[in-house]
């Protein structure tokens, strides 16, 4: 059954009525509304029905053209199901959508290469954090950007992450009178003005430095001389395993230090976030190093735990390395604010830390499930191989009783 409905939304390029199909610009003039932002509307200076200036949310609009009986056509930049209105107003109204080419599809014409295999993002309206652990290592990137998330803006927070493998195409008003496109260096742009209308594309010219799952601890900026304060590597992973990590987790380290847990757990949630705190600021300082090494961007506060944890997120996930001798008042503050079905995972190094979790756990009506680690790295003596122990640690895990389906 084919389903005829009265309102239509209709992408349209920066050269106006030329990117239409004759269909659609018969489907304007015949309609009675016209919705649309100013610089669109403004294509149409000769039409006779009532145009509606798209301003503000999205929210009155819907609420507006819900009881509109009249013909009524929506007009949006490129594709508007591409980063665009379209999502929005095809779940809350009963529309056809009739798509243009998206900027990011013209760009790559521009470019003259392909762009299927490219990862497509979006800094324009929303925050730049967390875009390093997004894109490090991908070797094409298409990015929207907006008037303070600029090239400018992308080429600075690039460098601070030493992501100086990429070089950047730049389209500006693609159809438009003042369309302009061309390559620069990272350097270029982060000082020549662009137009607010346009689209980045980065392109790796090498291969930088990829660290897999369980990176060694002497690669991390750590306190000295009293070195050790890190979850060794081989901890790391049977903890990070133990949080059972989304690529979309918003996750929080308490006690990050030098941040080894909340980068590793940024690169296997590049499209979550993260949030670490941590008490001691020389630690800190380290963990902002690491943060710029191992490209992973998170946010990291000075502040002794539970103070500060009331600005962050609700968590999937949480990891304990320290908890300052606040253990039970944290735990219980971690189990409030945990979402469904997500872990915590805690670090423990004593018997009496590890009463003391499972205690505060179980009171708040978590299941508890403990591994025991007991390992020792090998080390050679003279022609020969010794071991050398780690300090057993216990990995506990809780989640709530009615999260555990076995």
């Amino acid at each position: 059954m084919i389903l005829h409905r009265s309102m239509k939304l209709i992408g349209i390029g920066d050269n106006g009525q030329e990117s239409l199909l004759p269909q659609y610009v018969q489907w304007i003039e015949d309609c009675e509304v016209l919705v649309g932002g100013e610089r669109v509307l403004d294509f149409f200076p000769s039409f006779t029905g009532e145009k509606i200036v798209i301003k503000g949310g999205l929210s009155v609009l819907v609420e507006r053209l819900s009881a509109e009986t009249r013909k009524t056509v929506i007009l949006a930049t490129g594709d508007p199901l591409f980063y665009g209105i379209g999502g929005y107003l095809a779940k809350k109204l009963d529309i056809e959508v009739y798509p243009y080419m998206s900027s990011v599809q013209l760009a790559f014409s521009k470019m003259g290469e392909s762009w299927q295999d490219a990862y497509v993002t979006s800094i324009h309206g929303r925050p730049m954090k967390g875009l390093a652990q997004r894109i490090d290592s991908k070797k094409k990137i298409a990015l929207l950007t907006d008037a303070e998330n600029n090239p400018n803006a992308l080429a600075r927070y690039l460098k601070h992450f030493g992501m100086t493998e990429y070089r950047a195409f730049v389209a500006e008003n693609l159809q438009g009178n003042d369309e302009k496109y061309g390559w620069y260096s990272l350097d270029e742009l982060q000082t020549a003005i662009f137009s607010p209308l346009n689209v980045v594309i980065l392109q790796q010219t090498s291969a930088p430095k990829r660290y897999p799952l369980g990176i060694d601890d002497e690669e991390f900026s750590q306190r000295k001389p009293d070195k050790g304060l890190i979850t060794k590597k081989e901890i790391r992973v049977l903890s990070l395993q133990a949080m059972q990590l989304q690529k979309d987790s918003i996750i929080w380290d308490v006690g990050t230090c030098t941040g080894s847990m909340a980068i590793e757990a940024g690169k296997l949630s590049p499209e979550g976030q993260v949030f670490a705190v941590e008490k001691n600021a020389p630690d800190l300082e380290n963990c902002m190093q690491n943060q710029q090494k191992f490209r992973v961007d998170i946010t990291a506060i000075h502040s002794k735990a539970p103070t500060g944890l009331e600005n962050f997120p609700d968590p999937d996930a949480i990891f304990i390395g320290g908890t300052g001798g606040e253990m039970v008042e944290l735990l219980q503050l971690c189990c409030t604010r945990l979402k469904p079905n997500g872990r915590i995972v805690l670090n423990a190094a004593t018997i009496e830390n590890l009463y003391k979790a499972v205690e505060a756990f179980k009171a708040c009506g978590f299941a508890v499930d403990i591994l025991q680690a007991q390992l020792a790295r090998s080390k050679p003596i003279l022609d020969m191989t010794r071991f050398v122990p780690l300090n057993p640690i216990y990995i506990i895990s809780a989640h709530r009783k009615e999260d555990n389906h076995e």
